[in-house]
């Protein structure tokens, strides 16, 4: 034991014990950088690669896809409502083929009335002062209003 402990305190001990922890050192930073440098190998890079060419190579067709099926979507409504509507001109034929209902509209539309009745207009009398004062330009002589529009025609020219 003398002799081992007389090893380990002399220099050339110390020198070897001192350049294998720096070897250990050096392979442990290598290993370290290796690792980093590994991380991205040239498969990683060819399989990034080929995905980001099927994601732009796929991305028109989605698209595509995505707007026709909104357009099919828009067409279905449009039929629906095409439908409604036929099903209203249905129900408003139906109805025009009771003498009735015919009768009714007349009378009420048309002012109709049968032969021994008499026919009554009620008339808004603020309708009927709003409709003259609609009328101004027909209470003028006719040049008068010719004239008005030709000078109305300069005048938005300018």
């Amino acid at each position: 034991m003398a002799v081992k402990d007389r090893d380990r305190f002399s220099t050339a001990t110390r020198i070897k014990l001192l350049g294998e922890q720096t070897a250990a050192r050096v392979y442990r930073s290598q290993t370290k950088r290796q690792a980093r440098r590994s991380r991205l190998t040239g498969r990683a890079a060819l399989l990034a690669l080929v995905l980001c060419t099927l994601i732009v190579a796929l991305a028109y067709p989605m698209r595509q896809y995505v707007s026709q099926r909104a357009e099919i979507a828009d067409l279905q409504r449009e039929k629906q409502q095409a439908r409604e509507r036929v099903e209203q001109l249905r129900d408003l034929k139906a109805r025009w083929q009771d003498d009735a209902y015919a009768e009714q509209q007349i009378r009420q539309r048309l002012h109709y009335v049968l032969p021994g009745e008499t026919g009554f207009v009620v008339i808004d009398p603020d309708a009927a002062r709003q409709s003259r004062t609609d009328l101004g330009a027909a209470d003028r002589p006719w040049y008068s209003n010719v004239w008005d529009a030709v000078d109305k025609a300069d005048a938005s020219g300018r």
